[in-house]
């Protein structure tokens, strides 16, 4: 079942990110369909969070995507490089965001391969949110999509994680928010090999 857009506008971003492990993520780009399991995310608190790119309020052309009602994507450069993908939550001028940091391969792994150059069978192929995008061919274009489009969507398709299997660490890669940087909203399914490293806390 595609989540609604009521999901996406749910206010508690820390919830979301741990809500959204396990839920299937779609794209449909030239009639191809490939999908993963969400199996790592972060989440990234708006204004307040030193790590957000809407931090203090900042709106620029790339940021100015946070800003819009939850259920849409955004996509950014990492870089120069990589393409990361983020859903974007809450309400209106709310700008909290859930970073897609590791998939694993579902359907259309033929696709994965080819975008990647290399098996599905390899935990590369979609670890970490770079590799995770552009296994889906995620790129720029997929940027303000609407996420209860045909192009990308998310399923609740009843896979469910224990409790006891749902981890929470630091994010990665963002010392330059300081005190934020130490806090605990990154999560992950403990023992999955898809999962970005360092899979320990």
């Amino acid at each position: 079942m595609k989540l609604p857009l009521s999901y996406y506008s749910n206010q508690d971003v820390l919830f979301l990110a741990q809500d959204l492990l396990g839920k299937v993520l779609f794209t449909e780009i030239d009639g191809h369909v490939t999908a993963g399991i969400i199996v790592e995310t972060e989440a990234y608190f708006g204004v307040q969070d030193k790590a957000s790119h809407a931090y203090g309020g900042r709106r620029t052309d790339r940021t100015e995507t946070l800003y819009n009602h939850g259920g849409v994507s955004y996509v950014y450069l990492c870089y120069g490089i990589h393409h990361l993908f983020n859903v974007v939550t809450s309400v209106e001028g709310d700008p909290h965001a859930v970073l897609v940091r590791a998939i694993e391969p579902l359907i259309g792994k033929e696709f994965m391969e080819i975008r990647r150059n290399m098996p599905a069978s390899k935990a590369a192929i979609s670890s970490g949110p770079g590799s995770a995008a552009k296994a889906l061919g995620i790129d720029r274009s997929f940027n303000k999509k609407d996420l209860v489009g045909t192009e990308i969507w998310i399923e609740d398709q009843g896979v469910f994680y224990h409790p006891d299997k749902i981890m929470a660490g630091p994010r990665i890669g963002v010392a330059y928010a300081q005190e934020d940087a130490l806090l605990p909203w990154r999560f992950f399914v403990k023992g999955n090999k898809y999962v970005s490293k360092p899979n320990k806390i």
